[in-house]
């Protein structure tokens, strides 16, 4: 793990094994990523991932394992896709005027045997404490592919209290106690765009372990027009995530005949963006 923090902000660690996501998330003393308050789903890189603040979903497959088809009969794409465990070179970092920076690519094989490259660039504004994540996911294979993404921010559930709550403009009421929908645990999918806007923001708090701070989170709707929200607090889970998400919530078949892909020929790309604070 590298350290990554700037002059203000949460101070993060980032997971150079596993396309540069992020582990611990350390505000006010307090690490708010769930460690192994998560579900156990069979799949050591995703439990891996899943222990973190940040991790990234895709690009061949997002979600739960589904079918894979033609010349791969008989196999599954993975879950949450193959981004998990491909290790991120670090191009440069820099720490400057109370800033940090981070840029590095990681190079991916997809469960059909297909070569993407992920360009990532990790920013901390030394004066705000945002956090800005610019990702590029390029095409560097011979033929087409469809690109998926999703990034899921989990959160230990144990810093919540009654008070908190999720606050958002695409939320039903524009907002409910985080303990929302089924005892234990629960998940939804909405349409996250907002009157033609280009950015998202949805926000969770406030947390009285870091002294009242929400988690504010902002997303680019053109390449992320949903979100996400899941929580499960079956033992021994207990965790919340936000999730935005390129794509609706149903299978990949349906997707598929929906005219949902969204195709990349070889050499092309697609810009993903999001950007958090606690505030």
């Amino acid at each position: 793990m590298m350290d990554f923090a700037a002059a203000k902000g949460p101070k993060l660690a980032l997971d150079e094994t596993s396309v540069l996501d992020i582990g611990t998330c350390v505000v006010d003393g307090n690490n708010l990523a769930p460690g192994r308050a998560i579900p156990d789903d069979g799949d050591p890189r995703i439990d891996h991932s899943l222990e973190g603040f940040l991790f990234t979903c895709g690009p061949d497959h997002i979600r739960h394992p589904q079918p894979m088809t033609g010349a791969f009969e008989g196999r599954r794409y993975p879950l949450h896709g193959s981004f998990s465990s491909h290790p991120a070179k670090i191009l440069w970092t820099k720490f400057e005027n109370g800033n940090a920076e981070c840029r590095a690519d990681i190079d991916i094989v997809t469960a059909e045997g297909r070569t993407a490259r992920l360009e990532r660039h990790w920013r901390i504004d030394g004066a705000s404490g945002e956090v800005s994540l610019a990702d590029r996911v390029v095409n560097t294979s011979v033929e087409a592919m469809p690109v998926f993404l999703m990034y899921h921010m989990n959160i230990g559930g144990k810093w919540f209290d009654s008070g908190t709550r999720l606050t958002g403009q695409m939320l039903e009421n524009g907002g409910f106690p985080w303990t929302f929908g089924e005892e234990g645990g629960d998940i939804f999918c909405v349409p996250a765009e907002d009157k033609g806007e280009d950015w998202a923001e949805i926000s969770l708090g406030p947390i009285a372990a870091i002294g009242g701070k929400s988690l504010r989170v902002r997303f680019g709707t053109d390449t992320l027009p949903f979100l996400q929200v899941w929580r499960n607090q079956r033992a021994p889970a207990h965790v919340f995530g936000i999730e935005p998400v390129s794509h609706r919530w149903v299978s990949r078949a349906e997707l598929e005949e929906a005219g949902e892909f969204n195709i990349l020929q070889p050499g092309e790309s697609r810009s993903f963006a999001l950007n958090f604070a606690f505030v």
